[in-house]
């Protein structure tokens, strides 16, 4: 069974990709922020992670940085989720390899399934 982290401040948005990740037989925990969603992958050791960028106490882009930054954490898939513009987003983002950005307003839970599943067997 697949693991995913979800790690999102919206409680419904998270909700509503656990459900959908869940009838899809995936295991799936979510964190509401950086800080706990660090602790949540290095413990789980997910097989990919939907991550936000604008969350409190740790933001997104610094808990890549820091996941980045570990021996087991620097090669796992990354899939940013969010509302910023494709400009807002920082460089650094980017540069520490994200497999996949994704506008939260533009994709269906169906498309990011589908496209979770494609980086997944990538």
């Amino acid at each position: 069974m697949p693991k995913i982290a979800i790690i999102e401040d919206d409680q419904a948005i998270s909700q509503m990709y656990r459900f959908k990740f869940e009838a899809e037989n995936y295991e799936v925990q979510t964190a509401e922020n950086g800080q706990l969603g660090l602790q949540l992958v290095e413990t789980m050791k997910p097989d990919i992670i939907l991550l936000d960028l604008m969350m409190p106490i740790m933001t997104g882009d610094v808990m890549l940085e820091k996941l980045r930054a570990t021996p087991w954490g620097k090669s796992m898939k990354v899939i940013i989720l969010t509302n910023m513009g494709e400009q807002e987003i920082p460089q650094k983002v980017r540069d520490l390899g994200v497999s996949a950005v994704i506008l939260k307003a533009d994709m269906t839970p169906r498309q990011v399934a589908d496209l979770v599943r494609t980086q997944l067997s990538a």
